[in-house]
């Protein structure tokens, strides 16, 4: 699903140069549930993004579904993020003027599919995530644990073959999160594949195999899980 080698990425910072990814390679199966840790500068922000297809790498090679996308142009990554990512943050993004239903159908408006088809993903996703008498409601009629739900459903509606959390708890307080991540473990078990961003290892320890990055390189890989 997701093959990396020799990734690198720089950033001029002044007149020095910062390798915020040197020469990282990895690989993530379908179906797995993996966590990247690091803390702050370690490149895990970096690593996301170029995972998530919002940034490119300078050198190195991507494949994603036996697709090499690292000299994409960014029209093409757009597709890709459309097409096969679904994306999670902190802050929830969603848009305050519209209901549950219409923040998860957001996506779908620019695809082609049928009205039909999208009522029927919307209804799916926001069942799935235990929304279902909350359609009509607004992120500001929701708690922060029911706005993330609803993020997390409309992440789902598009069929993505990878669902890239950063930091989802972040906004959450303990009790809130720890839902969210049970909600996380049981989507992963229905087979989809979830990648974690974050910096807290009690978030990290939901996930099957845990990646650490310093320096902009992995320094630890618990292991390959088999999907």
């Amino acid at each position: 699903m997701i093959e990396m080698k020799d990734i690198a990425k720089r950033y001029q910072m002044g007149e020095e140069v910062v390798r915020a990814l040197d020469g990282v390679s990895l690989t993530i199966g379908e179906g797995e549930y993996v966590a990247i840790l690091g803390p702050s500068g370690s490149g895990k922000s970096t690593l996301m993004n170029i995972i998530g297809c919002l940034d490119a790498a300078d050198d190195g090679t991507y494949v994603l579904d036996e697709i090499p996308i690292e000299d994409y142009s960014e029209k093409q990554l757009a597709e890709i993020r459309n097409e096969k990512i679904g994306f999670i943050f902190q802050g929830f993004n969603l848009i305050n003027k519209m209901d549950a239903y219409e923040n998860v159908e957001l996506p779908l408006i620019y695809s082609r599919m049928s009205r039909q088809e999208r009522r029927e993903r919307v209804k799916s996703s926001l069942e799935k995530v235990g929304l279902a008498g909350r359609t009509k409601h607004r992120p500001n009629e929701m708690s922060g644990g029911q706005q993330q739900r609803v993020a997390i459903a409309r992440a789902l509606a598009t069929h993505p073959s990878i669902i890239l959390a950063d930091e989802p708890t972040g906004n959450l307080d303990s009790h809130t999160g720890a839902d969210i991540m049970a909600l996380f473990d049981q989507l992963n078990a229905q087979g989809h594949t979830i990648v974690l961003i974050t910096h807290d290892s009690g978030v990290a320890q939901h996930a099957r195999r845990q990646i650490r990055l310093m320096d902009g390189k992995i320094f630890q890989d618990t292991g390959v899980e088999s999907a």
